[in-house]
């Protein structure tokens, strides 16, 4: 099977400029991991965020961010983690390996997305954090959730892995909650060279803690050295919230990233719009085939960090679809998030069963076009063309 247009692990291709600054890291930064550019990369997307100095953090991925983000809710046991069924999988093992058990939210037919009635069906006495996952890069309704969340007590933790630069109501998605989590790996909006990650921590007591836990445990010595080299450079200790002691991790970003994603961020809601441009440009384009239902939104609440439709028709049409578009256009398609109630590794935990009706319809029916920033006007129409062909040959049967 001869591919033209691939499903990428590559969203963008970056800038000489951007390339350039990579260069200049390799050559100069000193020390590789832990220096000025990690400073300034969290200082800018704070800035970015609009949120408080000091309160984001680098991880090597946004699956580290989510450790922990896990461990920072101190789970006891007994303790639930509402969680959406429709997510990529990193969105909840890490609170399942800290003790948390997950309960299913359903999401909205219409957005893909938890809402605040949908996570309200689920949560109990024992609920102790909730996760919401902004997947698609479309902000899911924070203001409602997070009110909701503060009103019984419980973590409110965002995941914009998929999400950043999504907004609502002025504020960006990662923003609201009392963490939230946000990845750099090749397939984002923003990458960093393959991996990388950012934690947002609202509370300064949580936040001051990171810093340790996310790199060994290091710590200041709690008395004044004579001489620098007594005992040591520094401390190794348990990173303390309360009474609680947290182990610490090596979960550090190197320089080179902190660099390239500083720059990156310059340009992201360039990229953005762009992908938001041409989401609607194939969305409006296919208005006329209702066989493809895809989720419009024109505003800078979606990102469009993927293009993902629903086949109206059902499972059988959408199989059809995928198959001509990848046998016969060299377009390849493909099927994404498994509702994670259906992987082998919750049920064999004990937790296979959900009650999340339209993510399962979702899922069984649904389409991710390739859509990676850097894909050729071109090719666009090519895949355009070919999707109304594809739908065209699948009426017939």
């Amino acid at each position: 099977m001869d591919i033209r247009i691939n499903f990428s692990g590559r969203s963008i291709r970056y800038t000489e400029e951007e390339i350039a600054v990579v260069v200049e890291a390799m050559r100069n930064a000193d020390p590789l991991t832990q220096g000025k550019h990690r400073q300034a990369f969290e200082s800018a997307f704070a800035a970015y965020q609009g949120v408080p100095q000091g309160s984001c953090f680098t991880t090597m991925n946004g699956c580290a961010a989510l450790e922990m983000s896990a461990q920072l809710c101190r789970f006891k046991e007994g303790d639930e983690v509402v969680m959406p069924s429709h997510t990529f999988t990193a969105s909840c093992y890490p609170y399942v390996k800290k003790g948390a058990r997950p309960v299913w939210a359903d999401i909205d037919p219409a957005t893909r997305v938890v809402t605040a009635d949908t996570v309200a069906k689920v949560l109990s006495p024992r609920t102790r954090a909730v996760v919401v996952v902004h997947l698609y890069g479309f902000a899911a309704d924070m203001p409602a959730i997070a009110e909701l969340c503060r009103k019984r007590g419980i973590l409110c933790i965002e995941d914009a892995a998929q999400a950043i630069g999504a907004e609502l109501q002025g504020v960006k998605a990662g923003a609201f909650g009392d963490m939230g989590i946000f990845s750099f790996h090749s397939h984002k909006n923003l990458t960093t060279l393959g991996e990388g990650g950012m934690l947002y921590v609202k509370d300064p007591a949580m936040a001051a803690i990171v810093p340790a836990l996310r790199h060994n445990g290091h710590c200041p010595y709690p008395f004044v050295q004579e001489e620098y080299w007594k005992p040591a450079m520094g401390n190794v200790d348990m990173p303390m919230l309360g009474d609680d002691m947290l182990q610490p991790n090596n979960y550090c970003l190197g320089e080179v990233e902190c660099a390239l994603g500083a720059k990156l961020l310059e340009r992201i809601d360039r990229i953005n719009d762009e992908k938001r441009r041409r989401a609607l440009a194939f969305i409006d384009a296919l208005s006329d085939m209702p066989e493809l239902e895809f989720h419009r939104e024109p505003t800078t609440r979606h990102n469009y960090h993927l293009l993902a439709a629903r086949m109206t028709t059902g499972p059988a049409m959408r199989d059809r679809f995928m198959k001509f578009m990848a046998e016969e256009k060299g377009i390849k398609c493909v099927v994404q998030y498994i509702p994670l109630d259906r992987y082998d590794y919750y049920r064999r935990l004990g937790f296979g069963e959900a009650q999340c009706p339209a993510a399962d319809a979702f899922f069984d029916a649904m389409v991710s076009f390739p859509f990676q920033h850097w894909l050729s006007d071109e090719d666009f129409e090519y895949m355009l063309a070919a999707t109304r062909e594809g739908i065209e040959r699948c009426r017939r049967g």
